[in-house]
Protein backbone atom coordinates (compact mmCIF):
# COMPACT_ATOMS: atom_id res chain seq x y z
CA UNK A 1 0.00 0.00 0.00
CA UNK A 2 2.93 2.41 0.00
CA UNK A 3 1.97 3.71 -3.49
CA UNK A 4 -1.32 4.63 -1.38
CA UNK A 5 0.66 6.35 1.08
CA UNK A 6 2.55 8.37 -0.96
CA UNK A 7 0.07 9.38 -3.28
CA UNK A 8 -2.24 11.05 0.01
CA UNK A 9 0.99 12.11 1.74
CA UNK A 10 1.33 13.91 -2.01
CA UNK A 11 -1.96 15.37 -1.83
CA UNK A 12 -1.53 16.62 1.72
CA UNK A 13 1.28 19.17 0.79
CA UNK A 14 -1.07 20.76 -1.66
CA UNK A 15 -3.03 19.99 -5.26
CA UNK A 16 -4.93 16.84 -4.58
CA UNK A 17 -8.93 17.39 -5.41
CA UNK A 18 -10.49 14.46 -5.33
CA UNK A 19 -9.74 10.83 -3.87
CA UNK A 20 -10.95 9.91 -7.49
CA UNK A 21 -7.74 11.39 -8.97
CA UNK A 22 -5.27 9.99 -5.89
CA UNK A 23 -7.12 6.53 -7.19
CA UNK A 24 -6.32 6.73 -11.16
CA UNK A 25 -2.72 7.53 -9.95
CA UNK A 26 -2.92 4.65 -7.64
CA UNK A 27 -3.15 2.44 -10.76
CA UNK A 28 0.22 1.93 -11.44
CA UNK A 29 0.82 -1.66 -12.63
CA UNK A 30 -1.28 -3.73 -10.54
CA UNK A 31 -3.70 -4.48 -12.40
CA UNK A 32 -6.41 -3.97 -9.09
CA UNK A 33 -9.80 -3.42 -8.48
CA UNK A 34 -9.05 -0.01 -6.17
CA UNK A 35 -12.15 -0.09 -4.21
CA UNK A 36 -11.24 -3.52 -3.31
CA UNK A 37 -8.24 -2.00 -1.22
CA UNK A 38 -9.71 0.68 -0.22
CA UNK A 39 -13.93 0.48 0.46
CA UNK A 40 -14.21 3.13 -1.82
CA UNK A 41 -16.91 2.75 -4.05
CA UNK A 42 -15.68 1.94 -7.93
CA UNK A 43 -14.82 4.74 -10.07
CA UNK A 44 -17.75 4.94 -13.07
CA UNK A 45 -16.39 5.39 -16.89
CA UNK A 46 -17.42 9.18 -16.91
CA UNK A 47 -14.92 10.10 -14.07
CA UNK A 48 -12.35 7.72 -14.78
CA UNK A 49 -10.93 10.24 -17.90
CA UNK A 50 -7.51 8.18 -18.02
CA UNK A 51 -5.51 5.68 -16.41
CA UNK A 52 -2.22 5.25 -15.39
CA UNK A 53 0.31 2.26 -15.28
CA UNK A 54 3.78 1.24 -16.26
CA UNK A 55 4.95 0.07 -19.82
CA UNK A 56 5.44 -2.99 -20.27
CA UNK A 57 5.31 -3.62 -24.36
CA UNK A 58 7.05 -2.08 -27.31
CA UNK A 59 3.72 -0.52 -29.01
CA UNK A 60 2.71 1.80 -25.72
CA UNK A 61 6.08 2.54 -25.60
CA UNK A 62 5.93 3.75 -29.79
CA UNK A 63 2.99 5.68 -28.59
CA UNK A 64 5.03 7.93 -25.51
CA UNK A 65 7.83 8.36 -27.80
CA UNK A 66 5.66 9.34 -30.68
CA UNK A 67 3.81 12.37 -28.11
CA UNK A 68 7.24 13.74 -26.50
CA UNK A 69 8.43 13.82 -30.56
CA UNK A 70 5.03 15.97 -31.19
CA UNK A 71 5.08 18.39 -27.94
CA UNK A 72 8.88 18.80 -27.61
CA UNK A 73 10.19 18.89 -31.22
CA UNK A 74 7.18 19.63 -33.22
CA UNK A 75 5.58 22.32 -30.90
CA UNK A 76 7.85 23.59 -28.72
CA UNK A 77 11.21 23.43 -30.68
CA UNK A 78 13.49 22.49 -28.06
CA UNK A 79 15.34 19.75 -29.66
CA UNK A 80 15.31 18.91 -33.88
CA UNK A 81 14.48 15.28 -35.27
CA UNK A 82 14.14 13.64 -31.81
CA UNK A 83 14.52 13.90 -28.03
CA UNK A 84 15.85 10.41 -27.89
CA UNK A 85 18.70 10.01 -25.66
CA UNK A 86 20.76 7.62 -24.00
CA UNK A 87 18.13 7.04 -21.00
CA UNK A 88 16.16 5.85 -23.68
CA UNK A 89 18.33 3.14 -24.14
CA UNK A 90 19.00 2.07 -20.67
CA UNK A 91 16.86 -1.02 -19.75
CA UNK A 92 16.59 -0.15 -15.96
CA UNK A 93 14.68 2.98 -17.40
CA UNK A 94 10.70 2.73 -16.19
CA UNK A 95 8.19 4.76 -18.69
CA UNK A 96 4.91 5.44 -17.06
CA UNK A 97 2.11 6.64 -19.46
CA UNK A 98 -1.35 8.32 -18.85
CA UNK A 99 -4.18 6.16 -21.62
CA UNK A 100 -7.26 7.71 -22.14
CA UNK A 101 -11.04 5.38 -22.27
CA UNK A 102 -10.12 3.76 -25.66
CA UNK A 103 -6.22 3.37 -24.61
CA UNK A 104 -4.27 5.75 -26.56
CA UNK A 105 -1.60 7.59 -24.70
CA UNK A 106 -2.30 11.13 -23.70
CA UNK A 107 0.54 11.76 -21.20
CA UNK A 108 3.91 10.08 -19.72
CA UNK A 109 6.76 10.42 -17.74
CA UNK A 110 10.29 8.29 -17.67
CA UNK A 111 11.92 7.52 -14.43
CA UNK A 112 15.85 6.22 -14.80
CA UNK A 113 19.14 6.17 -13.19
CA UNK A 114 21.10 9.16 -12.70
CA UNK A 115 24.96 9.65 -13.10
CA UNK A 116 26.84 7.04 -10.73
CA UNK A 117 24.67 4.06 -11.70
CA UNK A 118 26.69 3.44 -14.23
CA UNK A 119 26.75 -0.59 -13.21
CA UNK A 120 24.13 -2.37 -14.78
CA UNK A 121 23.53 -4.20 -11.18
CA UNK A 122 24.47 -1.90 -9.05
CA UNK A 123 22.08 0.89 -7.55
CA UNK A 124 22.87 3.71 -5.40
CA UNK A 125 19.50 4.55 -4.97
CA UNK A 126 20.13 8.16 -7.10
CA UNK A 127 17.30 8.07 -9.83
CA UNK A 128 15.88 11.19 -12.24
CA UNK A 129 12.42 11.84 -13.32
CA UNK A 130 11.96 13.35 -17.02
CA UNK A 131 10.82 14.13 -20.44
CA UNK A 132 7.48 14.49 -18.66
CA UNK A 133 4.38 15.01 -21.58
CA UNK A 134 0.73 15.78 -22.10
CA UNK A 135 -1.22 15.17 -25.57
CA UNK A 136 -2.65 19.31 -25.73
CA UNK A 137 -5.97 17.84 -25.62
CA UNK A 138 -5.91 16.57 -22.52
CA UNK A 139 -3.93 19.61 -20.54
CA UNK A 140 -7.05 21.10 -18.84
CA UNK A 141 -7.07 21.85 -15.06
CA UNK A 142 -3.42 20.18 -15.37
CA UNK A 143 -4.37 16.96 -13.87
CA UNK A 144 -3.18 14.46 -15.85
CA UNK A 145 0.22 15.89 -15.39
CA UNK A 146 -0.10 16.44 -11.52
CA UNK A 147 -1.38 12.88 -11.59
CA UNK A 148 1.79 11.47 -13.55
CA UNK A 149 3.93 13.40 -11.32
CA UNK A 150 2.65 11.68 -8.09
CA UNK A 151 2.92 8.24 -9.83
CA UNK A 152 6.25 8.60 -10.74
CA UNK A 153 7.36 9.94 -7.08
CA UNK A 154 5.56 6.64 -5.19
CA UNK A 155 7.09 4.57 -8.31
CA UNK A 156 10.12 5.64 -7.77
CA UNK A 157 9.90 4.65 -3.63
CA UNK A 158 8.59 1.42 -4.29
CA UNK A 159 11.84 0.84 -6.67
CA UNK A 160 14.06 1.70 -3.01
CA UNK A 161 15.14 5.71 -4.42
CA UNK A 162 16.63 7.33 -1.91
CA UNK A 163 17.39 10.69 -3.98
CA UNK A 164 14.91 11.65 -6.90
CA UNK A 165 15.85 14.70 -9.19
CA UNK A 166 14.26 16.21 -11.90
CA UNK A 167 14.66 19.36 -14.22
CA UNK A 168 11.20 20.93 -14.56
CA UNK A 169 10.59 23.43 -16.93
CA UNK A 170 9.92 26.50 -15.92
CA UNK A 171 6.49 26.74 -16.52
CA UNK A 172 5.51 24.04 -14.95
CA UNK A 173 7.79 24.72 -11.46
CA UNK A 174 4.72 26.07 -9.37
CA UNK A 175 2.71 22.71 -10.30
CA UNK A 176 5.93 20.70 -8.86
CA UNK A 177 6.15 22.87 -5.96
CA UNK A 178 2.49 22.55 -4.86
CA UNK A 179 2.60 18.90 -5.36
CA UNK A 180 5.46 18.67 -2.26
CA UNK A 181 9.12 18.87 -4.52
CA UNK A 182 11.77 21.01 -3.32
CA UNK A 183 13.43 23.64 -5.31
CA UNK A 184 17.26 23.45 -5.69
CA UNK A 185 18.26 25.61 -8.34
CA UNK A 186 17.55 27.16 -12.21
CA UNK A 187 19.37 26.49 -15.10
CA UNK A 188 19.28 26.04 -19.11
CA UNK A 189 18.08 22.91 -20.66
CA UNK A 190 17.88 23.05 -24.57
CA UNK A 191 17.98 26.53 -24.44
CA UNK A 192 14.91 27.16 -22.42
CA UNK A 193 14.63 27.97 -18.99
CA UNK A 194 14.35 24.97 -16.42
CA UNK A 195 14.21 24.36 -12.58
CA UNK A 196 16.00 21.43 -10.88
CA UNK A 197 14.26 19.92 -7.97
CA UNK A 198 14.26 16.80 -5.80
CA UNK A 199 11.38 15.52 -4.68
CA UNK A 200 11.80 14.73 -0.77
CA UNK A 201 12.14 10.68 0.36
CA UNK A 202 11.49 10.43 4.16
CA UNK A 203 12.18 6.25 4.62
CA UNK A 204 15.78 6.73 6.22
CA UNK A 205 14.10 9.29 8.87
CA UNK A 206 11.23 7.71 9.60
CA UNK A 207 12.99 3.86 9.89
CA UNK A 208 15.17 5.63 12.75
CA UNK A 209 12.05 7.56 14.19
CA UNK A 210 10.03 4.53 14.77
CA UNK A 211 12.63 1.84 15.72
CA UNK A 212 14.67 4.14 17.84
CA UNK A 213 13.42 7.77 18.57
CA UNK A 214 11.33 6.77 21.83
CA UNK A 215 14.11 5.13 23.97
CA UNK A 216 15.20 8.73 25.63
CA UNK A 217 11.96 9.18 27.23
CA UNK A 218 11.39 5.18 27.78
CA UNK A 219 14.98 4.62 29.20
CA UNK A 220 15.34 7.46 31.05
CA UNK A 221 14.36 6.38 34.68
CA UNK A 222 17.14 3.71 34.01
CA UNK A 223 19.60 6.70 33.61
CA UNK A 224 19.62 7.40 37.46
CA UNK A 225 21.89 6.51 39.37
CA UNK A 226 25.72 5.11 38.59
CA UNK A 227 26.25 3.04 35.81
CA UNK A 228 22.62 3.65 34.75
CA UNK A 229 22.85 2.51 31.26
CA UNK A 230 26.20 1.39 31.39
CA UNK A 231 27.64 4.70 32.62
CA UNK A 232 29.59 7.15 31.34
CA UNK A 233 31.33 6.54 28.03
CA UNK A 234 29.48 3.68 27.26
CA UNK A 235 25.27 5.20 27.21
CA UNK A 236 23.51 3.13 24.69
CA UNK A 237 26.30 0.87 23.36
CA UNK A 238 25.24 -2.38 21.85
CA UNK A 239 27.05 -4.31 25.06
CA UNK A 240 27.24 -3.46 28.55
CA UNK A 241 30.35 -3.37 30.70
CA UNK A 242 29.81 -5.03 34.01
CA UNK A 243 31.63 -2.28 36.27
CA UNK A 244 34.36 -3.77 38.47
CA UNK A 245 35.12 -6.50 35.49
CA UNK A 246 35.85 -7.63 32.06
CA UNK A 247 32.88 -8.81 31.51
CA UNK A 248 30.69 -7.40 28.86
CA UNK A 249 26.74 -8.49 28.90
CA UNK A 250 24.70 -8.26 25.61
CA UNK A 251 20.65 -9.33 25.95
CA UNK A 252 18.18 -9.16 22.83
CA UNK A 253 14.84 -10.23 22.14
CA UNK A 254 13.52 -11.42 18.63
CA UNK A 255 10.02 -10.40 17.54
CA UNK A 256 7.14 -12.64 18.36
CA UNK A 257 6.05 -12.39 14.55
CA UNK A 258 9.39 -13.80 13.24
CA UNK A 259 9.60 -16.50 16.21
CA UNK A 260 5.76 -17.73 15.38
CA UNK A 261 6.81 -17.67 11.60
CA UNK A 262 10.36 -18.66 10.94
CA UNK A 263 11.01 -20.69 14.68
CA UNK A 264 14.32 -21.94 13.55
CA UNK A 265 15.40 -18.74 12.04
CA UNK A 266 14.79 -16.79 15.24
CA UNK A 267 16.75 -18.81 17.22
CA UNK A 268 19.87 -18.78 14.78
CA UNK A 269 19.45 -15.18 14.64
CA UNK A 270 18.80 -14.37 18.21
CA UNK A 271 22.32 -16.19 18.57
CA UNK A 272 23.82 -13.41 16.17
CA UNK A 273 22.52 -10.72 17.31
CA UNK A 274 24.08 -11.08 20.38
CA UNK A 275 27.03 -11.97 18.85
CA UNK A 276 27.48 -9.34 16.62
CA UNK A 277 26.38 -7.20 19.80
CA UNK A 278 29.90 -8.51 21.62
CA UNK A 279 31.84 -8.25 18.85
CA UNK A 280 30.76 -4.64 18.47
CA UNK A 281 32.31 -3.71 21.79
CA UNK A 282 35.42 -6.27 21.49
CA UNK A 283 34.74 -8.46 23.32
CA UNK A 284 35.20 -12.46 22.90
CA UNK A 285 31.71 -14.30 23.72
CA UNK A 286 31.67 -17.08 26.08
CA UNK A 287 28.18 -18.11 27.20
CA UNK A 288 24.79 -17.63 25.91
CA UNK A 289 21.29 -17.68 28.28
CA UNK A 290 17.94 -18.06 26.81
CA UNK A 291 14.33 -17.70 27.52
CA UNK A 292 11.86 -19.29 25.27
CA UNK A 293 7.62 -19.28 24.93
CA UNK A 294 6.20 -21.51 22.69
CA UNK A 295 2.45 -23.03 22.58
CA UNK A 296 3.80 -26.83 23.08
CA UNK A 297 7.36 -28.99 22.50
CA UNK A 298 7.36 -29.07 19.12
CA UNK A 299 7.89 -25.73 18.61
CA UNK A 300 10.23 -24.90 21.56
CA UNK A 301 12.16 -28.21 19.87
CA UNK A 302 12.50 -26.14 16.56
CA UNK A 303 13.47 -22.37 18.07
CA UNK A 304 16.22 -24.74 20.30
CA UNK A 305 17.07 -26.04 17.37
CA UNK A 306 18.26 -22.82 15.28
CA UNK A 307 20.07 -21.67 19.09
CA UNK A 308 21.80 -24.74 18.89
CA UNK A 309 23.53 -24.54 15.36
CA UNK A 310 24.21 -20.85 16.22
CA UNK A 311 25.94 -22.12 19.73
CA UNK A 312 28.25 -24.65 17.76
CA UNK A 313 28.36 -21.99 14.74
CA UNK A 314 30.27 -19.20 17.22
CA UNK A 315 31.92 -22.07 19.86
CA UNK A 316 29.44 -20.15 22.34
CA UNK A 317 27.74 -22.75 24.91
CA UNK A 318 24.56 -21.96 25.87
CA UNK A 319 24.92 -22.35 30.07
CA UNK A 320 21.22 -22.26 30.66
CA UNK A 321 18.28 -20.11 30.30
CA UNK A 322 14.15 -20.47 30.89
CA UNK A 323 11.75 -22.05 29.00
CA UNK A 324 7.87 -22.13 28.97
CA UNK A 325 5.15 -23.67 27.09
CA UNK A 326 1.54 -22.95 26.41
CA UNK A 327 2.02 -19.65 26.34
CA UNK A 328 2.49 -17.12 22.88
CA UNK A 329 5.72 -17.67 20.91
CA UNK A 330 8.51 -15.02 22.30
CA UNK A 331 12.49 -15.35 22.43
CA UNK A 332 15.30 -13.27 23.99
CA UNK A 333 18.92 -14.42 24.63
CA UNK A 334 21.54 -12.88 26.80
CA UNK A 335 25.43 -13.15 26.09
CA UNK A 336 28.43 -12.61 28.45
CA UNK A 337 31.65 -11.82 26.99
CA UNK A 338 35.00 -10.54 27.92
CA UNK A 339 37.51 -8.05 27.09
CA UNK A 340 39.66 -5.66 28.56
CA UNK A 341 39.76 -2.91 26.37
CA UNK A 342 36.14 -2.85 25.60
CA UNK A 343 35.47 -0.46 22.35
CA UNK A 344 32.64 2.30 22.72
CA UNK A 345 30.57 3.07 19.90
CA UNK A 346 31.28 6.74 20.87
CA UNK A 347 34.51 6.63 20.69
CA UNK A 348 35.20 9.18 17.83
CA UNK A 349 35.39 12.57 17.07
CA UNK A 350 35.03 14.86 14.47
CA UNK A 351 37.45 14.12 11.60
CA UNK A 352 37.69 10.58 12.28
CA UNK A 353 37.20 7.78 8.76
CA UNK A 354 33.67 6.09 9.17
CA UNK A 355 34.47 2.27 7.77
CA UNK A 356 31.69 0.06 6.87
CA UNK A 357 32.71 -3.95 7.02
CA UNK A 358 30.01 -5.89 5.73
CA UNK A 359 29.26 -9.61 4.40
CA UNK A 360 27.70 -8.93 1.17
CA UNK A 361 27.46 -12.97 0.85
CA UNK A 362 23.94 -14.85 0.85
CA UNK A 363 20.39 -13.12 -0.30
CA UNK A 364 17.20 -11.94 1.68
CA UNK A 365 15.56 -14.54 4.05
CA UNK A 366 12.52 -16.13 2.29
CA UNK A 367 9.76 -13.81 3.34
CA UNK A 368 12.00 -11.02 4.63
CA UNK A 369 12.47 -10.03 1.08
CA UNK A 370 13.82 -6.05 1.72
CA UNK A 371 13.87 -6.06 5.39
CA UNK A 372 16.49 -9.38 6.14
CA UNK A 373 19.61 -10.67 4.63
CA UNK A 374 20.89 -13.94 5.53
CA UNK A 375 24.62 -13.68 4.80
CA UNK A 376 25.50 -16.24 7.79
CA UNK A 377 23.50 -19.47 7.77
CA UNK A 378 25.62 -20.74 4.91
CA UNK A 379 28.96 -19.65 6.43
CA UNK A 380 31.53 -21.93 7.83
CA UNK A 381 32.14 -21.40 11.69
CA UNK A 382 35.75 -20.43 10.54
CA UNK A 383 34.44 -17.94 8.62
CA UNK A 384 31.78 -16.35 11.00
CA UNK A 385 34.48 -16.48 14.15
CA UNK A 386 36.73 -14.13 11.90
CA UNK A 387 34.05 -11.75 11.40
CA UNK A 388 33.36 -11.89 15.57
CA UNK A 389 37.11 -10.79 16.46
CA UNK A 390 37.59 -7.79 13.78
CA UNK A 391 36.83 -4.73 15.89
CA UNK A 392 38.93 -6.49 18.38
CA UNK A 393 41.85 -7.15 15.94
CA UNK A 394 40.93 -3.53 14.71
CA UNK A 395 41.18 -1.43 17.27
CA UNK A 396 39.09 1.64 15.86
CA UNK A 397 38.05 4.35 18.25
CA UNK A 398 34.15 3.66 17.62
CA UNK A 399 32.44 0.69 16.70
CA UNK A 400 28.25 -0.19 16.68
CA UNK A 401 27.17 -3.65 14.31
CA UNK A 402 23.82 -2.57 11.84
CA UNK A 403 20.99 -3.96 12.97
CA UNK A 404 16.85 -3.12 13.37
CA UNK A 405 17.65 1.03 12.69
CA UNK A 406 19.79 -0.18 9.51
CA UNK A 407 22.77 1.51 7.72
CA UNK A 408 22.17 4.99 8.13
CA UNK A 409 20.29 4.73 12.02
CA UNK A 410 22.77 2.70 13.23
CA UNK A 411 25.56 5.61 11.99
CA UNK A 412 23.47 8.19 13.37
CA UNK A 413 23.23 6.36 16.79
CA UNK A 414 27.16 5.78 16.57
CA UNK A 415 27.75 9.45 15.88
CA UNK A 416 25.51 10.68 18.06
CA UNK A 417 26.99 8.95 21.39
CA UNK A 418 30.14 10.71 19.86
CA UNK A 419 28.62 14.14 20.11
CA UNK A 420 28.99 14.24 16.66
CA UNK A 421 27.11 13.87 13.41
CA UNK A 422 28.21 12.22 9.94
CA UNK A 423 28.41 12.20 6.14
CA UNK A 424 28.08 8.59 4.40
CA UNK A 425 29.92 8.50 0.78
CA UNK A 426 26.76 6.43 -0.99
CA UNK A 427 28.75 4.94 -3.90
CA UNK A 428 31.39 3.73 -1.51
CA UNK A 429 29.01 1.67 0.68
CA UNK A 430 29.17 -1.98 -0.04
CA UNK A 431 26.30 -3.56 -1.68
CA UNK A 432 25.05 -6.99 -3.10
CA UNK A 433 24.64 -6.69 -6.69
CA UNK A 434 21.14 -6.11 -7.72
CA UNK A 435 19.83 -4.62 -4.73
CA UNK A 436 18.10 -1.43 -4.42
CA UNK A 437 19.77 1.03 -2.45
CA UNK A 438 16.68 1.52 -0.13
CA UNK A 439 15.74 -1.76 0.91
CA UNK A 440 19.72 -2.18 1.74
CA UNK A 441 20.29 0.86 3.77
CA UNK A 442 17.32 0.36 5.79
CA UNK A 443 17.49 -3.35 6.55
CA UNK A 444 19.52 -5.67 8.59
CA UNK A 445 22.19 -7.16 6.59
CA UNK A 446 23.36 -10.15 9.03
CA UNK A 447 27.11 -8.93 9.79
CA UNK A 448 27.96 -5.30 9.01
CA UNK A 449 30.19 -3.46 11.35
CA UNK A 450 30.25 0.38 11.03
CA UNK A 451 33.32 1.60 12.73
CA UNK A 452 35.23 4.90 13.14
CA UNK A 453 38.93 5.58 13.38
CA UNK A 454 41.62 8.59 13.02
CA UNK A 455 42.52 9.13 9.24
CA UNK A 456 45.38 6.55 8.44
CA UNK A 457 44.21 4.12 10.24
CA UNK A 458 44.69 0.48 8.65
CA UNK A 459 41.40 -1.56 9.11
CA UNK A 460 42.29 -5.66 10.03
CA UNK A 461 41.38 -8.22 7.52
CA UNK A 462 37.68 -8.62 7.69
CA UNK A 463 37.40 -12.19 6.26
CA UNK A 464 34.90 -13.03 3.78
CA UNK A 465 33.10 -9.34 4.60
CA UNK A 466 34.14 -6.29 2.51
CA UNK A 467 35.54 -2.90 4.12
CA UNK A 468 35.37 0.50 2.65
CA UNK A 469 36.04 3.96 3.79
CA UNK A 470 32.55 5.18 3.56
CA UNK A 471 32.68 8.86 4.76
CA UNK A 472 33.83 10.86 8.19
CA UNK A 473 32.08 12.16 11.45
CA UNK A 474 31.23 15.94 11.22
CA UNK A 475 30.14 18.71 13.50
CA UNK A 476 26.34 18.57 11.53
CA UNK A 477 24.33 16.66 13.76
CA UNK A 478 22.27 13.79 12.17
CA UNK A 479 23.54 11.60 9.35
CA UNK A 480 24.11 13.41 5.56
CA UNK A 481 24.35 11.23 2.02
CA UNK A 482 27.17 12.72 -0.17
CA UNK A 483 26.42 11.31 -3.85
CA UNK A 484 28.70 11.28 -6.73
CA UNK A 485 28.27 14.70 -7.90
CA UNK A 486 29.31 16.24 -4.70
CA UNK A 487 25.17 17.37 -3.84
CA UNK A 488 24.60 15.96 0.01
CA UNK A 489 21.59 15.72 0.79
CA UNK A 490 20.01 14.73 4.82
CA UNK A 491 18.94 11.35 5.87
CA UNK A 492 18.55 11.66 9.95
CA UNK A 493 18.19 15.22 11.05
CA UNK A 494 19.34 15.37 14.44
CA UNK A 495 20.14 12.84 16.77
CA UNK A 496 18.22 9.48 16.64
CA UNK A 497 17.63 8.20 20.25
CA UNK A 498 18.06 11.45 22.12
CA UNK A 499 20.01 9.65 24.58
CA UNK A 500 22.70 12.16 23.50
CA UNK A 501 26.47 12.12 23.87
CA UNK A 502 27.97 8.81 25.83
Amino acid sequence: MRCLWSLQRAGRSGGLTTMTESLKALELSAGLDVSVLTGTPPVTRRQRDYLIRRVEDAVTLAQYRDLRKDVFVAEQGLFSGHDLDDRDQDPRTVVLVATDSDGRVIGGVRLSPAAGNDDPHRDIGWWTGSRLVVAASARRHGGVGRALVRAACAHAETLGVLRFDAVVQGAHHDLFRRIGWTTIGHTTLAGAPHVSMRWPIGRIQRLAEATKGPLADLLAPLRQGANGLGGNGFVGDDGAVVPGSDVIAACDAILPSMVERDPEWAGWCSVLVNINDLSAMGARAVGLLDAIGARDASFATRILHGIRRGSQAWGVPVLGGHTQLGVPASLSVTAVGRTDAPVPAGGGSIGDSLWLSTDLGGGWRPGYHGRQWDSTSHRSAQELRSMATLVARTGPTGAKDVSMAGLVGTTGMLAEAAGCGAVIDVDRVPMPDDVAAGDWFTCFPGFSMVMTAAPGHQMADAGPATTSRCGELTGTPGVQLRWPDGEITHAITGDVTGLGTA
